[in-house]
């Protein structure tokens, strides 16, 4: 699989600051190798749009869209 973003995603992912974003790009590591990996916890999370849902950590949530071979990052935000 290769990694592709949506057109904001860098600026949002701007917005964390520095220790999240490490956790982040290693997140993204375990989704390229093995969205199944236990610290994801990868999961649907809007079916009628395709759109999953992934861990950063406890508070902070990436989602994304599978086109074709490529994991599209759509945007990361805190979660509730």
């Amino acid at each position: 699989m290769k990694l592709g973003f949506a057109p904001h995603f860098q600026e949002r992912l701007q917005d964390f600051p520095a220790e999240v974003r490490k956790k982040f790009y290693k997140q993204v590591g375990y989704l390229l190798r093995n969205i199944r990996h236990p610290s994801l916890h990868a999961k649907k999370y809007d079916e009628q749009n395709d759109i999953w849902q992934a861990r950063v950590d406890d508070h902070i949530r990436f989602y994304f869209m599978m086109e074709g071979d490529t994991y599209v990052l759509l945007t990361i935000r805190t979660h509730p």
